[in-house]
């Protein structure tokens, strides 16, 4: 019911994930990144308290791989329903697809990249994500991102239609640079690039209203000094 792309910007140091599901509110307990730390998925039939397990994991200096295996271990008799990937600080990624995973299932694993996904219509869409997100290293990663989504809907995406979405990038503070969703939508992965779009001009901005809000952009409001 869901395929997803998670990865490490080597330039920048971004971590990010983007995914995409036939379910509702998709972003709300799949996706989790933490600053300097890496990012790690929790999907098909979900678990969303292995996520910030697996982000305290990777932020206590574990490997991508011992993350998986901590978190197998912690998914008990239920890790086979599991579907789980996590980038580490270094760059190296790590999958778990458990027996149970719903339909076609699988994941793709490239330096700073893995993709997974569930109820796929064919095997070979991970591949595809992680082969699209490859092609423009020079690109922000939210664009490479999207590009791993965007391939998977042409490589045949889920064995049915996808309704929700979502874009989570961590860069340099304790808070997302970026945190796009689209709970419910008959396109979501095309309402998210038109987010994107939205939101990129101005994303830097509300860093600054953060930090030294004196300094920041005005907003042109009544009441804006």
């Amino acid at each position: 019911m869901t395929f997803s792309i998670a990865a490490r910007c080597a330039r920048t140091g971004m971590f990010g994930v983007a995914l995409s599901s036939s379910s509702p509110a998709v972003g709300a307990r799949c996706a989790f990144a933490r600053a300097g730390v890496g990012s790690v998925t929790s999907q098909n039939v979900t678990d969303p308290r292995l996520g910030p397990a697996g982000i305290d994991s990777l932020a206590a200096g574990l490997s991508a791989d011992a993350v998986i295996d901590a978190l197998r271990e912690k998914a008990g008799k239920t890790a086979p329903y599991r579907q789980l990937t996590a980038i580490d600080a270094s760059g190296h990624a790590a999958a778990f697809s458990g027996e149970h995973a719903l339909g076609r299932h699988g994941h793709h694993i490239a330096r700073d990249v893995v993709a997974a996904g569930n109820m796929l219509a064919s095997t070979e869409v991970p591949r595809a994500m992680v082969e699209a997100f490859s092609q423009m290293p020079s690109a922000h990663l939210a664009d490479r991102l999207l590009d791993g989504l965007l391939a998977a809907l042409a490589s045949g995406g889920e064995e049915g239609a996808v309704h929700s979405a979502t874009l989570l990038i961590v860069a340099d503070q304790e808070w997302p640079l970026v945190d796009l969703r689209v709970d419910w939508s008959n396109a979501p992965i095309e309402d998210l690039a038109a987010l994107w779009a939205i939101w990129q001009p101005q994303m830097l901005d509300y860093v600054s209203r953060g930090l030294e809000p004196a300094m920041s952009p005005r907003y042109g409001v009544p009441g804006d000094p």
